[in-house]
């Protein structure tokens, strides 16, 4: 894990140096799914100290086991509305908030003794019926009903465009998605986030405007067999 996270800095720095981005400006999510307690503390003594899970039973274990490292939570899977009460408790940040319903659970859900829960909007940017996300045309007005919600606090949008091997392509579709945020932005959202980019196509993300991504297999390896 060492070495794959130090080639990793190495290459974020590059891409944020040769796409005229701030050097530092791009954050790493480390996604821990399917990965074991003992992978997530060692990346922590790596420098890692936020991750992201998708299901909620089994983030339930990572975060008790974990409970004495000062680690940010991130839930980046589909949300079920009858998990959001524990979604709202366990985590520090969501960034799959898709439907006005699930925003508001969310929000009535959150303590009051914690912050504001960070969320971002996820946007189906290549129209897959398969995944969730609201669609562009909608991102407006979501953005300003999350920002009705006062254990919410908008940081951003998220997206997983359709897989794509050519490059250009894959920077087409982050391409997109920045512009809706910096429309959003010209509106008043005060967003500060752009979650995109994963394990195969986070240099084009970088390249596109991503300030967080969402890094699994090259920082874990290959996950485990369930």
């Amino acid at each position: 894990m060492e070495r794959r996270v130090a080639a990793l800095r190495a290459h974020i720095r590059e891409a944020e140096e040769r796409f005229g981005r701030g050097f530092g400006v791009v954050h790493v999510l480390a996604v821990s799914k399917m990965q074991r307690a003992q992978a997530i503390r060692r990346a922590h003594t790596l420098g890692l100290a936020c991750f992201g899970e998708n299901y909620l039973q089994e983030a339930e274990e990572k975060i008790t086991a974990l409970g004495d490292l000062r680690l940010e939570w991130h839930f980046i899977g589909r949300i079920q509305a009858n998990k959001t009460r524990s979604i709202a408790v366990l985590f520090d940040w969501v960034h799959t908030v898709d439907r006005v319903a699930l925003a508001r659970r969310l929000s009535e859900q959150r303590p009051v003794d914690r912050p504001p829960l960070n969320v971002c909007i996820q946007i189906n940017i290549s129209g897959e019926a398969t995944k969730g996300g609201c669609l562009p045309t909608e991102a407006a007005d979501f953005a300003r009903k999350i920002q009705e919600f006062p254990r919410l606090r908008l940081r951003g949008l998220m997206a997983l465009p359709a897989p794509a091997d050519d490059f250009d392509q894959q920077r087409l579709a982050f391409r997109r998605v920045y512009e809706i945020y910096q429309i959003l932005n010209d509106r008043g959202a005060g967003m500060d986030t752009l979650s995109m980019g994963t394990s195969g196509d986070f240099e084009a993300a970088i390249a596109e405007g991503a300030t967080m991504i969402r890094l699994g297999t090259a920082i874990f390896g290959s996950r485990p067999a369930p």
